[in-house]
């Protein structure tokens, strides 16, 4: 057996999501599970440089997992021949820059999403990596949770009949940051910093739409910034200049209407953070990111409405569980795995960087379209 090994760059690695998710759960986890495997038994090996700002984080970060390699020197880091993959988990007015510098390098790109501030900066990404031969992708883990690959499973097999609507809640209570600290960082809710849930959120909807139910054609939206002074890290108020809830209607291919709210303005009462009810001719389902439930058109009670009686029938426990049928692993330790596989044995990989375009271009018009109050259409996105 064959031991490849790769070096990849994960700038931003002292963030949230870039330890949490990418470094531990993820390049980490594939190395403690004996790497990745090819068709031909060669055996892909992550070697992660971590790059960051603060010599102080990145010294004890890497201490803690027995790792050596670091720097806060990007430019150095891409001048490595050992080095063929840039991941960006930078926060998004960052991660244009250091995507053009790594395409300059000639490494292969992975990044988080946002891709870019606005579609035109994002398209262009996608041109330039394009034209220099790199291999991207953005990353979308929602695809890879069980609760949507169940769901995924059952669009699949014509379990729906006719898909007639999309119905998703997603969010929780982020706190103030006054009384107890907020769960999210302070930049999240300026503006002028990249903030705002649209951009952070409707890329995300735009693949899950996109992938499971059809192309995303037109989009109507209200958004709003219900909490509009926050504390920040330093205990310092501040204004919050970015929306904190949006909602949506996105209208796609074969009249299906899909209705999502995101907020970090919520209370949850529901099982997961989100949620996505979909309702066919044939049978519904409810999906969040671990599990799914169904009913079926043959098992479909016959309410009655009678706002003059209490309500005497269990609802939830009408709804059937779908199997796993499968072991499911870590969604982006997953994505993870089929990028790699993708660098290294041209494996096909459809989530790239003008995949991570069209999410952008859809939080722009989602944007413009509650500034405007009116209902705007989605044209197609090409290289």
């Amino acid at each position: 057996m064959t031991r490849r090994s790769i070096g990849i760059i994960v700038n931003g690695v002292t963030g949230r999501m870039g330890y949490r998710q990418h470094l531990v759960r993820s390049l980490l986890a594939i190395r403690e599970s004996g790497g990745v495997t090819l068709t031909d038994g060669t055996t892909i090996w992550p070697e992660p440089v971590l790059v960051g700002r603060n010599e102080t984080k990145l010294r004890e970060l890497a201490e803690r997992h027995g790792l050596t390699d670091w720097t806060t020197d990007l430019t150095s880091a891409l001048a490595r021949d050992d080095v063929e993959i840039y991941f960006d988990a930078q926060v998004t007015q960052q991660r244009e820059k250091a995507i053009r510098q790594a395409i300059e390098a000639g490494k292969h790109i992975y990044t988080e999403k946002p891709l870019a501030e606005d579609t035109a900066a994002a398209l262009d990404l996608a041109r330039a990596a394009d034209a220099a031969g790199v291999r991207t992708g953005v990353v979308q883990d929602k695809l890879f949770l069980p609760g949507l690959r169940k769901l995924k499973r059952l669009v699949d097999g014509g379990f729906f009949g006719q898909i007639l609507s999309v119905r998703g809640e997603f969010g929780y209570w982020v706190f103030e940051g006054d009384w107890q600290p907020a769960q999210r960082p302070s930049w999240n809710y300026r503006a002028e910093d990249g903030g705002g849930i649209v951009v952070d959120m409707f890329p995300h909807w735009h693949y899950v739409l996109e992938e499971l139910f059809g192309t995303v054609n037109a989009v109507s939206c209200v958004i709003a910034t219900h909490v509009p002074e926050r504390v920040d890290e330093a205990g310092q108020a501040y204004p919050a200049t970015a929306d904190d809830a949006a909602y949506a209607i996105f209208e796609l291919d074969g009249g299906v209407i899909a209705q999502i709210n995101s907020s970090w303005t919520v209370r949850v009462y529901r099982d997961e953070l989100v949620e996505f009810q979909v309702d066919g001719v044939e049978g519904s389902a409810i999906a969040g990111l671990r599990s799914c439930r169904v009913q079926h058109r043959a098992v479909t009670p016959k309410p009655v409405w009678n706002p003059d009686l209490p309500a005497t029938e269990d609802f939830r426990a009408q709804w059937a569980e779908v199997p796993d049928n499968e072991e499911f692993d870590n969604g982006f330790k997953v994505q993870w795995e089929a990028y790699l596989r993708h660098v290294v044995a041209g494996e096909p990989f459809r989530w790239d960087f003008l995949a991570g375009a069209r999410g952008v271009q859809l939080a722009e018009l989602g944007l413009r379209a509650a500034r405007e109050g009116v209902r705007v259409e989605v044209p197609e996105l090409r290289s």
